[in-house]
């Protein structure tokens, strides 16, 4: 019986495993997709965000339309939306309006923090000791992002209101992360997934009418074009209804601050992406960059030992 349970076990984080560095490598090429609409497509930050978690909402729905659309008590469904703001409308918006205020590089930088919050924010609230293998790890795939971030030439400066919307994107994600842990065990990840989605868009509406003209005909015409349709659909259905799904179910198996270090490979995706679609240069300091957050994943995933563990 142990035998089975280990071999259980380790078929269950090879999955796991798997539907992150699927889930990280769709998050990653999003940023391409996302360019193209918002540079040739006419679509906004805000309508962006609105539009392709709406469509991914309302697909969730027509699934799972025979299914309860509340929550357990009302608890729960207030965390469902603290996940929905923090995971959507707050993380995507802080974001896409901290680049009207500071670098590409330092957004990209800062925002890639979020794992280093969680990791603080597990120690806090419940009471874990984080082990200096994913401290290590943690750290050398942050060194690894610095390298990706500024392989362009793109220097560090300091705009104030700018890097805090990006810190607050990347403390908002770890909010996410830790709030969702709760609920995990509770709800299955269909259901999560859809008052995520639920959420992020209800609260991402004030927003969309204060810009004014919400509803741009010309704009929802261009979807028509099949460039415009394909990236629309690959943002709707792989980086937001297949990404969640997968990213809610990881965090069950491997635990938040494992699965949170992954993200630290984002960066990695988006530059060989932008290689490979874009033509962009792929640089020593690239190379190097990538290098150390493979590396940095390795060590913080190849030591359980020293992971985590439990305070008495």
């Amino acid at each position: 019986m142990n035998t089975f349970n280990s071999r259980r076990s380790k078929y269950l984080k090879f999955f796991a495993l798997l539907g992150i560095i699927v889930t990280v490598s769709a998050w990653g090429t999003s940023f391409i997709s996302t360019k193209v609409l918002m540079e040739r497509g006419g679509f906004t930050p805000v309508q962006m965000y609105t539009y392709r978690f709406s469509a991914a909402y309302l697909l969730l729905l027509l699934y799972t339309c025979r299914k309860s659309l509340l929550s357990k008590n009302w608890r729960d469904e207030l965390t469902f939306l603290l996940c929905g703001v923090c995971s959507g409308s707050l993380y995507f918006i802080t974001e896409n309006f901290a680049l009207k205020h500071t670098t590409t590089g330092n957004v990209s930088l800062l925002a890639s923090i979020s794992p280093i919050f969680t990791t603080i924010l597990m120690g806090v609230f419940y009471r874990m000791r984080i082990g200096s293998g994913v401290i290590l790890g943690s750290v050398t795939a942050f060194i690894g992002v610095g390298f990706i971030v500024f392989s362009g030439g793109e220097g560090m400066e300091i705009h104030p209101a700018g890097d805090l919307l990006a810190l607050s994107a990347a403390l908002s994600w770890g909010i996410y992360t830790i709030a969702v842990k709760r609920l995990l065990p509770i709800y299955n990840s269909f259901f999560i997934t859809r008052k995520l989605f639920f959420y992020g868009s209800l609260t991402s509406l004030p927003l969309l009418f204060a810009a004014g003209a919400p509803y741009h005909l010309d704009t929802l015409v261009n979807l028509s074009h099949p460039e415009f349709l394909l990236n629309f659909l690959f943002l709707v259905l792989m980086c937001s209804v297949m990404a969640y799904l997968l990213w809610n179910e990881s965090i069950k198996i491997l635990g938040a601050v494992t699965a949170n270090n992954f993200l630290y490979g984002q960066p990695l995706v988006t530059m060989v992406a932008a290689a490979i679609i874009l033509n962009e240069p792929f640089t020593l300091l690239g190379g190097i960059g990538c290098a150390l957050i493979v590396g940095g994943l390795v060590i913080s995933d190849k030591y359980p030992e020293l992971r985590i563990k439990r305070m008495a």
